[in-house]
Parts: C-alpha cells; sequence; structure tokens
C-alpha cells in the first residue's frame, strides 16, 4: 500500500509539480526553459487592427522563433478586452488549461487582469533581456497598476504635439506657453473630445502640469485629490475654449478628425499618442514635409504595450521563450525599422554597446520624428486609470458640454 502512495505521489508530480507552482517553469534555469520550449507552438492573441505589428509578428517575428528555438509562434487576432473575458469565462468554468498563451494587453485591461487574478507571475526576472536591457522604472505602471512582474513591455508609444513652421506654428514649452500661443492665434489648434484617446492624453497631460505633477497620482485612485486638483483643469481649458478652432463651440470628435483639419490647413499646431505619426502622414501625403513634432518641457505621457500570460497558458515556457526574444536588441531593432514595424523600442538604449546603439541611432524616421532618447528622457507615466474615468466625466460636466 506505501509502495502504491509513493507511486501515485511521483506521477502526481512528474505531471504537476515540475516548479514550486506546478507549472513546469517556476525555478527552472533559463536553459532548461529554452530547452523544454523547443518545438513548442505559442499562441499570441492581441487585437487585430495592428496591421503592422501583425505583419512583423507573422513574418520576422515568427521566422527567428522558428529558426532559433523551433518554436511556432501563432497569433491570435482577438481584442484585448474579448480576450480578457475570456480568461474570466475559463477562470468561472474551472477550466486551469487555456488555448491562450501570450496576450496582448491595451486599454487599461491589466488592472482588471491582475484583479481578477487572470494573469501568471511574477516572471519578467526570468527574462535575461528584460533583466539586462529595460529601464525597471519606466515599465514598473501600466495606466498606473503596478507591474509587480506579471507583464513586460514590447514597445512603446508618447504623446506629441506637431507643428507646421511656415503656417505659424512653433515648438512650446509649456501649457502656459500654449494658452499665450492660442490667445495670439485665434481657432487654429484644438483638441480631440475626450473620451478620445488623444483628447484624454492632452487633457492627462495639462492635468499633471498644473497640478504638480505624476508622482502623487501613482499611488492609487484618491477622490479628495482629484476634487481639489481637477478644477484648475477645468478653468484652464474654459478660458482656453474661446481661442479654439470655432471658438470651442465643437471639438474634432477622434484624433482622424484631428489629422484631417491639420492636414487640411484649418490649425497649425496638432498632436497625435505616437511619436512616428507626423513622419507617417507625410509619407502618405497627407501632411506637408516640413511638419515637425515637439514635447514640453514638463514631459509628455508614455505608454508602454505590453505582453502576460495567462495562469492558464498550457505552455508557458515557449511564452517565456518568445517574450524574451521579442525583448533582444536584434527583434527590437526590427521592428524600430520604418519598413517593417516603425514601433519605438522598449528597452533601454544605452544598455546596449556603442555598435548597437549606434545602429538603432542610424535609423531614419524622417525630419518629423524625435528620436527615442529625447521621448525617453521627456516620459512620464500615465494617470491611473480611475483618475483617466474621473477626467473624462469631468470634461463632459464642466468643458465640453459647458458653452
Amino acid at each position: 500500500m506505501k509502495r502504491l502512495l509513493l507511486m501515485v505521489f511521483l506521477v502526481a508530480c512528474l505531471l504537476g509539480c515540475s516548479g514550486p507552482g506546478g507549472d513546469g517553469v517556476s525555478g527552472q534555469s533559463w536553459d532548461s526553459i529554452v530547452s523544454q520550449a523547443r518545438g513548442s507552438m505559442v499562441r499570441f492573441y492581441m487585437q487585430g487592427d495592428h496591421p503592422r505589428a501583425a505583419q512583423w509578428l507573422d513574418g520576422y517575428a515568427a521566422l527567428e522563433l522558428k529558426r532559433r528555438y523551433d518554436i511556432t509562434l501563432v497569433r491570435v487576432p482577438l481584442d484585448t478586452t474579448t480576450s480578457v473575458a475570456k480568461l474570466v469565462q475559463e477562470k468561472d468554468a474551472g477550466i486551469t488549461v487555456g488555448g491562450m498563451d501570450l496576450l496582448w494587453l491595451g486599454s487599461g485591461e491589466f488592472c482588471s487582469a491582475r484583479e481578477k487574478e487572470l494573469l501568471y507571475g511574477p516572471f519578467s526576472d526570468a527574462l535575461p533581456n528584460f533583466i539586462t536591457h529595460v529601464d525597471k522604472s519606466q515599465s514598473a505602471y501600466d495606466f498606473g497598476c503596478p507591474v509587480e512582474g506579471y507583464e513586460v513591455p514590447l514597445g512603446r508609444d508618447q504623446f506629441v504635439f506637431e507643428y507646421v513652421p511656415d503656417r505659424g506654428g512653433q515648438p512650446l514649452r509649456s501649457y502656459v506657453d500654449l494658452k499665450g500661443w492660442v490667445g495670439e492665434h485665434p481657432g487654429r489648434f484644438t483638441y480631440p473630445a475626450p473620451p478620445d484617446p488623444t483628447g484624454v492624453a492632452f487633457v492627462s497631460q495639462l492635468f499633471y502640469d498644473l497640478t504638480g505633477g505624476p508622482k502623487q497620482y501613482l499611488e492609487g485612485w484618491d477622490a479628495s485629490l482629484f476634487d481639489k486638483a481637477a478644477p484648475k483643469v477645468w478653468a484652464y481649458l474654459r478660458q482656453l475654449a474661446p481661442g479654439l478652432w470655432h471658438g470651442g463651440r465643437e471639438y474634432p470628435h477622434d484624433s482622424r478628425e484631428l489629422d484631417a483639419l491639420f492636414a487640411a490647413g484649418e490649425l497649425d499646431l496638432g498632436m497625435a499618442f505616437g511619436p512616428r505619426h507626423a513622419s507617417m502622414q507625410v509619407a502618405r501625403g497627407g501632411y506637408p514635409e516640413s511638419v515637425r513634432t515637439f514635447v514640453t518641457a514638463e514631459g509628455t505621457l508614455y505608454r508602454m504595450h505590453f505582453a502576460a500570460i495567462p495562469r492558464t497558458a498550457s505552455n508557458k515556457a515557449g511564452a517565456l521563450v518568445a517574450i524574451n526574444f521579442l525583448l533582444s536588441p536584434e527583434a527590437q531593432y526590427s521592428k524600430y525599422l520604418p519598413a517593417n514595424w516603425g514601433d519605438y523600442p522598449a528597452i533601454d538604449l544605452d544598455t546596449l554597446d556603442k555598435k548597437e546603439w549606434d545602429r538603432f541611432a542610424a535609423v531614419d524616421h524622417g525630419k518629423s520624428a524625435l528620436a527615442p532618447s529625447i521621448l525617453a528622457e521627456a516620459g512620464v507615466p500615465e494617470l491611473p486609470v480611475e483618475y483617466v474615468r474621473a477626467l473624462v466625466h469631468g470634461w463632459r460636466e464642466n468643458v465640453g458640454g459647458s458653452r
């Protein structure tokens, strides 16, 4: 009987106790994880509205993972909200092994996924390229939620202003300067109405600049702190409104409408949540070649796009190896090339040797775009999602509906 119990125990350990967490990878050396991942399939669920990202993943990333590790990368186009809902359904149904190995997280869904205990981790410190190349402070929060090793960044976007020098636009150092410029150039500036993401970024950055910066808000939602700070934002925006396009009586519904106004010459200052936006518009013939990009002296919001591993992932080893490769200087360089994806790197370029650094520096994103080093120095983290929601609601009540 004792021998039978011992055999049952040993079989159970072989099936489910290969690491401290019973996940087959926890506590394993990196070499062991790579060996376990070889010959496997990794299913990467990500939003389907990123065609250049999808092309790069299906092409370069899939080919290199196959060549280097014999890993088959299968991209599954599914938006983040639906993917998280799918994980919730699996958890409610008691499913412990699901069909999702990697998950692109965006739109503030990380907070929800962490609260519902849907993610595997912490795992970031198991990744050699994360340890070596990622700025831990800049990847510490996702929409204000502490990441704590439960996801890693793959790339970076940042809020920027755009201007056309020969139309009267100019780089400005602050939102105070912006108010003065708008007063001198009435009707030549506006911003998309929240909840458009670019409009939210504009208002969020203003919230930081007028109320003492981001640090006080990153510890989580504080209603009294918001109620004390927000009136400064509403007062500024109401004062700004008469000098806006159409006298602030209406606002562009989204960033596409804003882009169209800027392209048509109705505006001299534009904005985007994407440092390559102006260069891409120039390449498409939408913007004049003289368009340039700037960030204010107080800094501008950056947003990392992250990848996480679901708790129910059946191939955690393969997912870890795939993420580690995507964080490699080689992969980050490939996706940074405008002809491939053009996505700004998630890694800290100062961790590279001179040859690698020079290679990134030589990439030409056009005269309209700013270098990653300038953006990294200017970057400030996004507001926690609760503050974002409060700003959207408050803008409707105090600005958008007040005229």
